[in-house]
């Protein structure tokens, strides 16, 4: 693991955790209510994430994010931890591992910024070793790029892409969403967000209209979907999973992801669908999220 973030792990580990911190992060919507965290607690977590932000602060990959903060006072959200690139004439990596400052949940703050430190470094090792592999056989051309987005940032809710996108002759894209309800301190689901399974038939169909919808108005667009012609493609778009990548957007809709190749041709890229809340008005579990 990175010996800086390795330290910085373990000065977050010294911080004391409420036994009733668990119960935020893991508990449902439907039951879920904000508790206040202890004064003496806090006041270590502080000093954590002070450290934390020092530790960053410290790293020339990333002094750039920064410098656009117009205050000590004021931390960033989400914020380049670490960077990884290789720049050869046949290898390019570009890896940017995101890292969030200033929840209150520091729980729910170190386990996302591990996973996101996890996911990065795995990548990057994978890629060297392709690399390595791949000049004993002579050589040839590999390209690794992965990056986040920030789509959603208010006074309630942070959503997060991270992208990968690998080339190894043609280009394959994934996208995963991270959604926290900042107020809750908690990790959004797409299950949470609905009284019962009903969703996952009621979020497809309204997919499949919106599809079938986009190929009448723009021939150039293709989903592997059935239509009025009765075109059937070999791999139909059935359902979404029951955990699909999902993001809510600033207007507080709710919108649905899928990674390319996917449900349409590589062409097609990323393709996402914003699904109308009057659509789910009777399955949501209340419009504290959707709107």
């Amino acid at each position: 693991m990175d010996t800086q973030f390795k330290k910085l792990q373990d000065e977050y580990k010294q911080v004391p955790i409420p036994e009733e911190l668990g119960l935020i992060v893991n508990r449902a919507l439907r039951n879920s209510r904000k508790k206040r965290i202890p004064a003496k607690w806090l006041a270590g977590v502080s000093a954590a994430a002070l450290i934390f932000v020092i530790g960053i602060n410290t790293s020339t990959t990333v002094a750039n994010a920064f410098s656009a903060i117009p205050g000590v006072e004021s931390i960033v959200k989400v914020l380049t931890f670490k960077e990884y690139k290789i720049d050869e004439p046949n290898y390019n990596v570009d890896v940017k591992v995101p890292a969030i400052t200033n929840l209150d949940n520091k729980a729910l703050e170190l386990e996302l910024n591990e996973k996101y430190l996890k996911e990065n470094k795995q990548l990057y090792d994978q890629f060297q070793a392709e690399i390595e592999e791949l000049k004993k056989k002579g050589g040839g051309h590999l390209g690794l790029d992965t990056g986040y987005e920030v789509k959603t940032d208010n006074d309630q809710l942070l959503s997060i892409g991270r992208y990968v996108v690998n080339t190894v002759g043609s280009s394959s894209t994934t996208m995963k969403y991270d959604t926290i309800d900042k107020k809750n301190q908690l990790l959004l689901s797409l299950p949470m967000l609905f009284k019962d399974d009903r969703y996952i038939s009621v979020i497809s169909e309204n997919i499949k209209e919106q599809m079938r919808a986009q190929i009448k108005e723009d021939p150039n667009k293709i989903y592997w979907i059935s239509t009025e012609n009765n075109e059937v493609p070999t791999e139909e778009f059935v359902s979404i999973t029951k955990d699909q990548n999902f993001y809510i957007n600033d207007e507080g809709k709710l919108v649905i992801s899928f990674n390319k190749y996917d449900v349409a041709p590589g062409y097609m890229g990323l393709v996402k669908f914003v699904i109308p809340t009057d659509v789910l008005a009777d399955i949501l579990v209340s419009r504290n999220y959707v709107k």
